[in-house]
Protein backbone atom coordinates (compact mmCIF):
# COMPACT_ATOMS: atom_id res chain seq x y z
CA UNK A 1 0.00 0.00 0.00
CA UNK A 2 1.34 3.43 -0.89
CA UNK A 3 1.74 5.65 2.14
CA UNK A 4 3.21 9.12 1.98
CA UNK A 5 6.15 11.14 0.74
CA UNK A 6 5.95 12.94 4.07
CA UNK A 7 7.56 9.96 5.78
CA UNK A 8 11.36 9.54 5.54
CA UNK A 9 12.62 7.51 2.59
CA UNK A 10 15.63 6.27 4.54
CA UNK A 11 16.47 5.45 8.13
CA UNK A 12 18.84 8.40 8.47
CA UNK A 13 17.75 12.03 8.58
CA UNK A 14 20.83 14.24 8.87
CA UNK A 15 18.80 17.26 10.00
CA UNK A 16 16.76 15.44 12.62
CA UNK A 17 18.82 16.68 15.58
CA UNK A 18 18.68 20.24 14.29
CA UNK A 19 14.92 20.10 13.83
CA UNK A 20 14.43 18.61 17.28
CA UNK A 21 16.53 21.40 18.77
CA UNK A 22 14.31 23.94 17.01
CA UNK A 23 11.07 22.40 18.30
CA UNK A 24 10.98 24.01 21.81
CA UNK A 25 11.20 27.52 20.33
CA UNK A 26 8.34 26.75 17.95
CA UNK A 27 6.23 25.32 20.79
CA UNK A 28 6.86 28.47 22.82
CA UNK A 29 5.93 30.73 19.89
CA UNK A 30 2.71 28.88 19.08
CA UNK A 31 1.65 28.73 22.72
CA UNK A 32 2.31 32.47 23.15
CA UNK A 33 0.14 33.26 20.12
CA UNK A 34 -2.53 30.89 21.43
CA UNK A 35 -2.59 32.62 24.80
CA UNK A 36 -2.99 35.93 22.99
CA UNK A 37 -6.03 34.55 21.19
CA UNK A 38 -7.44 33.04 24.36
CA UNK A 39 -7.47 36.49 25.91
CA UNK A 40 -9.58 37.68 22.96
CA UNK A 41 -11.98 34.73 22.94
CA UNK A 42 -15.59 35.42 23.92
CA UNK A 43 -18.02 32.48 23.99
CA UNK A 44 -20.86 35.02 24.03
CA UNK A 45 -19.74 36.63 20.75
CA UNK A 46 -22.62 37.23 18.33
CA UNK A 47 -21.79 38.80 14.96
CA UNK A 48 -24.54 40.55 13.02
CA UNK A 49 -23.11 41.26 9.57
CA UNK A 50 -20.67 40.02 6.95
CA UNK A 51 -18.54 43.13 7.36
CA UNK A 52 -18.33 42.56 11.11
CA UNK A 53 -17.30 38.95 10.49
CA UNK A 54 -14.49 39.93 8.11
CA UNK A 55 -13.28 42.63 10.46
CA UNK A 56 -13.14 40.18 13.36
CA UNK A 57 -11.23 37.60 11.29
CA UNK A 58 -8.63 40.13 10.18
CA UNK A 59 -8.24 41.52 13.69
CA UNK A 60 -7.69 38.02 15.07
CA UNK A 61 -5.06 37.18 12.45
CA UNK A 62 -3.21 40.42 13.14
CA UNK A 63 -3.26 39.88 16.91
CA UNK A 64 -1.89 36.35 16.64
CA UNK A 65 0.72 37.19 14.00
CA UNK A 66 2.03 40.06 16.11
CA UNK A 67 3.27 37.39 18.52
CA UNK A 68 3.80 34.38 16.25
CA UNK A 69 5.70 35.81 13.31
CA UNK A 70 8.57 37.58 15.10
CA UNK A 71 9.14 34.57 17.32
CA UNK A 72 9.30 32.12 14.41
CA UNK A 73 11.45 34.40 12.29
CA UNK A 74 13.88 34.73 15.18
CA UNK A 75 13.93 30.96 15.70
CA UNK A 76 14.66 30.26 12.01
CA UNK A 77 15.95 33.46 10.38
CA UNK A 78 16.61 31.89 6.98
CA UNK A 79 13.13 30.50 6.44
CA UNK A 80 10.68 32.28 4.17
CA UNK A 81 7.22 33.36 5.26
CA UNK A 82 4.03 32.60 3.35
CA UNK A 83 1.80 35.64 3.67
CA UNK A 84 -1.49 34.17 2.43
CA UNK A 85 -2.69 31.30 4.61
CA UNK A 86 -5.26 30.28 1.96
CA UNK A 87 -2.72 29.56 -0.78
CA UNK A 88 -2.29 26.17 -2.44
CA UNK A 89 0.44 24.51 -4.49
CA UNK A 90 4.18 23.99 -4.29
CA UNK A 91 6.59 26.65 -3.04
CA UNK A 92 10.07 27.61 -4.32
CA UNK A 93 13.03 25.61 -2.97
CA UNK A 94 14.20 26.18 0.58
CA UNK A 95 12.53 26.47 3.96
CA UNK A 96 9.17 28.14 4.55
CA UNK A 97 6.97 28.79 7.54
CA UNK A 98 3.36 27.78 6.88
CA UNK A 99 1.16 29.04 9.69
CA UNK A 100 -2.45 29.49 10.54
CA UNK A 101 -2.46 32.18 13.22
CA UNK A 102 -6.02 31.24 14.17
CA UNK A 103 -6.85 27.85 12.69
CA UNK A 104 -10.63 27.77 12.93
CA UNK A 105 -10.85 31.57 13.06
CA UNK A 106 -14.51 31.39 12.03
CA UNK A 107 -15.19 29.30 15.13
CA UNK A 108 -13.25 31.65 17.41
CA UNK A 109 -15.22 34.71 16.36
CA UNK A 110 -18.51 32.86 16.81
CA UNK A 111 -17.67 31.75 20.33
CA UNK A 112 -17.16 28.11 19.34
CA UNK A 113 -14.40 25.95 20.78
CA UNK A 114 -12.81 24.34 17.68
CA UNK A 115 -9.84 26.61 17.05
CA UNK A 116 -6.11 26.77 17.68
CA UNK A 117 -2.78 28.04 16.36
CA UNK A 118 -0.48 26.11 14.01
CA UNK A 119 3.04 26.49 12.66
CA UNK A 120 4.76 24.13 10.24
CA UNK A 121 8.27 24.31 8.80
CA UNK A 122 8.42 23.21 5.18
CA UNK A 123 11.72 22.12 3.59
CA UNK A 124 11.84 21.19 -0.05
CA UNK A 125 8.03 21.19 -0.06
CA UNK A 126 7.91 18.57 2.70
CA UNK A 127 6.71 19.35 6.24
CA UNK A 128 9.55 18.59 8.66
CA UNK A 129 8.31 20.11 11.93
CA UNK A 130 4.90 21.14 13.20
CA UNK A 131 3.19 22.40 16.35
CA UNK A 132 -0.56 22.74 16.96
CA UNK A 133 -1.78 24.38 20.16
CA UNK A 134 -5.36 24.36 21.43
CA UNK A 135 -5.56 27.15 24.03
CA UNK A 136 -8.97 26.21 25.46
CA UNK A 137 -7.68 22.81 26.58
CA UNK A 138 -3.97 23.62 26.89
CA UNK A 139 -3.15 20.76 24.51
CA UNK A 140 -0.03 20.81 22.35
CA UNK A 141 0.47 18.49 19.39
CA UNK A 142 3.94 18.28 17.85
CA UNK A 143 5.88 16.26 15.31
CA UNK A 144 9.33 16.27 13.76
CA UNK A 145 9.94 14.30 10.58
CA UNK A 146 11.40 10.95 11.58
CA UNK A 147 10.78 11.36 15.32
CA UNK A 148 7.10 10.57 15.88
CA UNK A 149 4.02 12.61 16.76
CA UNK A 150 3.03 13.65 20.28
CA UNK A 151 0.15 15.06 22.31
CA UNK A 152 1.45 16.85 25.41
CA UNK A 153 4.57 14.70 25.20
CA UNK A 154 2.72 11.37 24.85
CA UNK A 155 3.39 9.53 21.60
CA UNK A 156 0.43 9.21 19.24
CA UNK A 157 -0.72 6.22 17.21
CA UNK A 158 -3.65 5.91 14.79
CA UNK A 159 -6.80 3.84 15.10
CA UNK A 160 -6.53 0.06 14.82
CA UNK A 161 -9.99 -0.39 13.29
CA UNK A 162 -10.16 -2.74 10.32
CA UNK A 163 -13.67 -2.14 8.95
CA UNK A 164 -14.90 1.11 7.43
CA UNK A 165 -18.42 0.31 8.62
CA UNK A 166 -17.21 0.91 12.20
CA UNK A 167 -15.32 4.11 11.38
CA UNK A 168 -15.80 7.75 12.33
CA UNK A 169 -14.63 9.78 9.35
CA UNK A 170 -14.71 13.44 8.39
CA UNK A 171 -14.28 16.13 5.79
CA UNK A 172 -14.99 19.85 5.46
CA UNK A 173 -14.47 23.06 3.53
CA UNK A 174 -10.93 24.26 3.04
CA UNK A 175 -12.13 27.86 2.67
CA UNK A 176 -15.22 29.83 1.69
CA UNK A 177 -15.92 30.36 -1.98
CA UNK A 178 -14.68 27.08 -3.41
CA UNK A 179 -15.53 26.21 -7.00
CA UNK A 180 -18.84 24.65 -7.94
CA UNK A 181 -16.99 21.48 -8.94
CA UNK A 182 -15.34 21.25 -5.51
CA UNK A 183 -18.73 21.64 -3.85
CA UNK A 184 -20.11 18.89 -6.09
CA UNK A 185 -17.28 16.53 -5.17
CA UNK A 186 -17.74 17.28 -1.49
CA UNK A 187 -21.39 16.39 -1.70
CA UNK A 188 -20.74 13.19 -3.62
CA UNK A 189 -17.99 12.09 -1.24
CA UNK A 190 -20.08 12.74 1.86
CA UNK A 191 -22.95 10.74 0.38
CA UNK A 192 -20.59 7.90 -0.54
CA UNK A 193 -19.04 7.80 2.91
CA UNK A 194 -22.45 7.93 4.60
CA UNK A 195 -23.19 4.68 2.79
CA UNK A 196 -19.99 2.97 3.97
CA UNK A 197 -18.79 4.49 7.27
CA UNK A 198 -20.47 4.52 10.66
CA UNK A 199 -20.46 8.30 11.19
CA UNK A 200 -19.44 11.19 8.92
CA UNK A 201 -18.43 14.56 10.38
CA UNK A 202 -18.46 17.67 8.20
CA UNK A 203 -16.78 20.50 10.03
CA UNK A 204 -13.95 23.02 10.03
CA UNK A 205 -11.05 23.40 10.47
CA UNK A 206 -9.22 20.46 8.90
CA UNK A 207 -6.41 20.46 11.46
CA UNK A 208 -8.74 19.74 14.35
CA UNK A 209 -10.01 16.63 12.59
CA UNK A 210 -6.54 15.52 11.52
CA UNK A 211 -5.15 15.64 15.06
CA UNK A 212 -7.94 13.24 16.02
CA UNK A 213 -6.91 10.89 13.19
CA UNK A 214 -3.31 11.04 14.43
CA UNK A 215 -4.50 10.29 17.96
CA UNK A 216 -6.72 7.38 16.89
CA UNK A 217 -9.94 9.07 18.02
CA UNK A 218 -11.11 9.46 14.41
CA UNK A 219 -10.43 7.00 11.62
CA UNK A 220 -10.10 9.03 8.42
CA UNK A 221 -10.21 12.55 7.00
CA UNK A 222 -10.37 13.62 3.36
CA UNK A 223 -10.56 16.94 1.59
CA UNK A 224 -10.96 17.97 -2.03
CA UNK A 225 -9.28 21.35 -1.77
CA UNK A 226 -5.56 21.75 -1.08
CA UNK A 227 -5.09 24.83 1.10
CA UNK A 228 -1.62 24.29 2.54
CA UNK A 229 -2.11 25.79 5.99
CA UNK A 230 -5.08 23.55 6.74
CA UNK A 231 -3.41 20.26 5.79
CA UNK A 232 0.34 20.35 6.41
CA UNK A 233 0.33 20.28 10.21
CA UNK A 234 -2.17 17.45 10.40
CA UNK A 235 -0.52 15.57 7.54
CA UNK A 236 2.81 15.43 9.37
CA UNK A 237 1.14 14.47 12.64
CA UNK A 238 -0.77 11.60 11.02
CA UNK A 239 2.25 10.37 9.07
CA UNK A 240 4.53 10.47 12.13
CA UNK A 241 1.85 8.71 14.20
CA UNK A 242 1.93 5.89 11.65
CA UNK A 243 -1.05 6.61 9.39
CA UNK A 244 -0.99 6.77 5.58
CA UNK A 245 -1.33 10.19 3.94
CA UNK A 246 -2.15 10.06 0.22
CA UNK A 247 -4.39 11.50 -2.42
CA UNK A 248 -7.82 9.92 -2.91
CA UNK A 249 -6.42 7.37 -5.35
CA UNK A 250 -3.84 6.12 -2.87
CA UNK A 251 -0.89 7.89 -4.48
CA UNK A 252 1.68 9.80 -2.40
CA UNK A 253 0.31 13.17 -1.34
CA UNK A 254 2.17 16.32 -2.33
CA UNK A 255 1.31 20.01 -2.35
CA UNK A 256 0.27 19.60 -5.98
CA UNK A 257 -2.12 16.69 -5.42
CA UNK A 258 -5.78 17.18 -6.31
CA UNK A 259 -7.13 15.52 -3.18
CA UNK A 260 -6.09 14.55 0.34
CA UNK A 261 -6.73 11.48 2.48
CA UNK A 262 -5.33 10.53 5.90
CA UNK A 263 -6.56 7.46 7.71
CA UNK A 264 -5.99 4.55 10.02
CA UNK A 265 -3.64 2.09 8.29
CA UNK A 266 -6.09 -0.81 7.95
CA UNK A 267 -8.86 1.44 6.59
CA UNK A 268 -6.84 3.22 3.94
CA UNK A 269 -7.58 0.85 1.06
CA UNK A 270 -11.30 0.85 1.86
CA UNK A 271 -11.41 4.66 2.01
CA UNK A 272 -9.53 4.94 -1.28
CA UNK A 273 -12.01 2.58 -2.95
CA UNK A 274 -14.95 4.72 -1.85
CA UNK A 275 -13.44 8.12 -2.63
CA UNK A 276 -11.65 7.27 -5.89
CA UNK A 277 -14.95 6.14 -7.36
CA UNK A 278 -16.33 9.69 -7.35
CA UNK A 279 -13.23 11.65 -8.47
Amino acid sequence: MTTSTIQPTSGHNPQLAEDQALLPAVVEAVRAAGKQMLSLFDPAARLQSYDALLSAIHANDAASLSVLRPALEAARPGAGWVEDELESGALPPGEWWITDPVEGNINHIHGLSDWGVTATLLRGNRPVLTVVYLPLTGTTYSAVLGAGAYENGVRLSPSVKTELKSAMVGTGQARPGESQDTHRLMGLSVTAMLEHALVVRVSVPATLQLIQVAAGRMDAFWQHSQVRSGLLAGALLVAEAGGPVTDMHGQPWTLESEGFLASAPALHGQAVKVLSAIT
